[in-house]
């Protein structure tokens, strides 16, 4: 297969690299960073780039990808500082909206005009929990949810998923579960408690999942944990 991840730096996007090189299939990646555990991967087709650079992603798109694609995996984002709305400023949330929805927009332009398959974008519980606290990275993924739905209505040659992956031991989560006050904002409490998988174990489960998400409608968010 031929396979297209942001972000894989490290996490889920790190860990999906590796499993489908694994698995003998082409990884096309776009990010701010191969990881060293990825340096000498001959079926791994690398382009480094900020996602905030809206302007340079379809030039990057142009020189990186075949014309046929099998699936897409849009990983890349960011979750923004943990705390209330009334406290957050326009200028955060604008940023977080900028790599977690607008990036993705400019991508999915792309993909209009070649052959692919499928899309799944990485979404999360956050985007319809509306815990306190998560603020921009909720509104974000429920915005991308949105995103993934209207394209699909254009696109009706591709099958598009948002897909929250549950609970992985990232970079992401540790900062969450180190550094923010649970009695101010319970779902880190609820977080902590909760059973998570490595980013390695939630690959192999991921890749499964992506293969039963085609018997869905195009254009639908779906949470693992919730998934038959």
């Amino acid at each position: 297969m031929r396979v297209f991840i942001t972000g894989i730096g490290s996490g889920i996007g790190e860990a999906l690299a590796k499993e489908y090189l694994k698995r003998g299939d082409e990884v096309y990646a776009l990010g701010r960073y191969k990881p060293k555990t990825l340096e000498n991967e001959d079926n791994l087709y690398f382009r480094r780039l900020d996602l905030f650079a809206h302007e340079k992603i379809e030039k990057e798109l142009l020189e990186l990808l075949p014309e046929c694609i099998d699936i897409a995996i849009l990983n890349a984002g960011m979750l923004g500082d943990i705390k209330d709305m009334s406290e957050t400023s326009l200028y955060e949330l604008k940023t977080v909206m900028d790599l977690n929805v607008w990036s993705n927009k400019v991508i999915l332009d792309f993909f209009k005009n070649i052959n692919i398959k499928q899309v799944v974008a990485i979404s999360s519980g956050a985007a319809v929990n509306g815990s306190r606290g998560w603020s921009g990275y909720s509104i974000s993924k429920a915005a991308l949810n949105m995103l993934i739905k209207l394209y699909a209505r254009e696109m009706s040659n591709t099958h598009l998923s948002a897909l929250a992956p549950g609970l992985v031991a990232t970079p992401m989560l540790g900062h969450i579960l180190e550094n923010i006050d649970e009695e101010k904002y319970p779902s880190v409490k609820r977080l902590k408690e909760s059973p998570k998988l490595s980013p390695e174990e939630s690959a192999k489960m991921l890749i499964e999942t992506f293969v039963k998400l085609l018997k869905y409608e195009s254009g639908e968010f779906h949470d693992v944990r919730r998934m038959d």
